[in-house]
């Protein structure tokens, strides 16, 4: 059961690794996962860093969902601007990579800021730029958490076995 358990654990870990840049899979929390199954194996993983690394994740996953906005409406997006990104992060959910986190968000602040708001091409662009920026800032904390995750999975099996 344990080595079943160490397996699952690790491939959780990777898994969350991938999540962090493809759509539809939420990584830390996948990698956090990974670390509970690590913990029930036998392998002491700590009550304190399993708790921090549990609030690490509920709010890498909450900012992930806020930042398009959030970076919309800091480059010079409006409440359509925000909107258009919102719907294109949700749309692209569905769709592959680089389509659902690149395109969507930036086609749909885009949007939202040429159509409805009837800002010139110049505005809606750099409007647009945040929520595609935003991609990358977002994997990039995504990223850290789930590598953070892993280094601790690793010290903590080393720890145990040898």
């Amino acid at each position: 059961m344990e080595i079943a358990l160490i397996i699952i654990a690790a491939l959780l870990l990777i898994i969350g690794i991938l999540g962090c840049v493809i759509t539809g899979l939420p990584g830390p929390p996948l990698s956090f996962v990974g670390l509970l199954c690590l913990q029930w194996a036998g392998i002491e993983m700590g009550v304190t860093p399993l708790i921090i690394w549990g609030v690490a994740t509920v709010i890498v996953t909450v900012i992930d969902f806020l930042l398009t906005p959030w970076m919309t409406k800091r480059f010079g997006g409006s409440k359509a601007g925000n909107w258009g990104a919102i719907i294109g992060l949700l749309v692209g959910f569905l769709l592959p990579f680089p389509f659902g986190p690149l395109v969507c968000p930036f086609a749909g602040a885009f949007i939202g800021e040429w159509v409805f708001n009837r800002s010139k091409s110049s505005t809606a662009t750099k409007a647009a730029f945040g929520a595609f920026l935003s991609f990358f800032v977002g994997t990039g904390i995504k990223l850290l958490v789930s590598i953070g995750m892993i280094v601790h999975s690793i010290m903590a099996v080393i720890e145990c076995y040898f």
